[in-house]
């Protein structure tokens, strides 16, 4: 197996570290501390800790789209029934919420600009999230048009809500009444968690349940 190279480990670090720390916690010299390797290294292979900051949002996107991408293809792409449509938007949901558990950096990225770096380098949404969103808004209402659903859902809000609340719980888990905090990755509060979703789907879009 080839050994990364010096630019993988540095975005590897960077990544790690703006997820737990956020952009302006974490320095240039953190990161290069992190791989062993000096700043002028660093910049080298990266340029500043905006361009870095850049890249790893990039990577962080490129992730979500290639699972996105994936599962969109999975929709029915012929004529639908309403049950048939149903049971595509499930499996949709359920191949982001998988997603998000498994990389749990990549939600963590989202959020910290969400809560406190949105203005940073604010192109990154009008190049990665809007014309994603738009993309799957767009899927759902083709689908949901050949499966002769009519709905008054803002589908565009309805992503946003999946989103927001899928990447909250990669990282939060749920906390029960005891104060007890259940891990996203256990079976049971994963298999609770993925049939909200789908009831969600469901009340927002009035699909049969049946």
């Amino acid at each position: 197996m080839t050994a990364p190279s010096s630019r993988e480990r540095i975005l590897d670090a960077a990544s790690r570290l703006f997820a737990e720390r956020g952009y302006d916690a974490t320095s240039t010299r953190a990161i290069a501390d992190a791989v062993g390797l000096n700043i002028a290294t660093v910049a080298y292979h990266v340029g500043g800790k905006s361009d870095l900051y850049r890249e790893v949002m990039r990577a962080a996107h490129e992730a979500q789209r290639a699972s996105v991408e994936q599962a969109l293809a999975t929709l029915p792409a012929t004529e639908a029934t309403p049950e048939v449509a149903r049971a595509g938007l499930h499996a949709f949901v359920d191949a982001y919420l998988g997603f998000c558990v498994t990389h749990p950096d990549v939600p963590a990225l989202w959020m910290r600009r969400w809560l406190a770096e949105g203005v940073l380098l604010s192109e990154l949404e009008a190049e990665f999230t809007g014309p994603l969103v738009e993309r799957v808004a767009g899927r759902v209402r083709e689908l949901l048009e050949r499966a002769g659903v009519a709905t008054d859902a803002d589908l565009d809000l309805l992503v946003y809500t999946i989103v927001w609340t899928t990447h909250a719980f990669s990282r939060a888990g749920v906390v029960d009444p005891s104060g007890r905090r259940a891990d996203p990755a256990d079976r049971d509060t994963f298999e609770r968690f993925r049939r909200h979703l789908h009831a969600l789907v469901d009340g927002a879009l009035s699909l049969p349940t049946g």
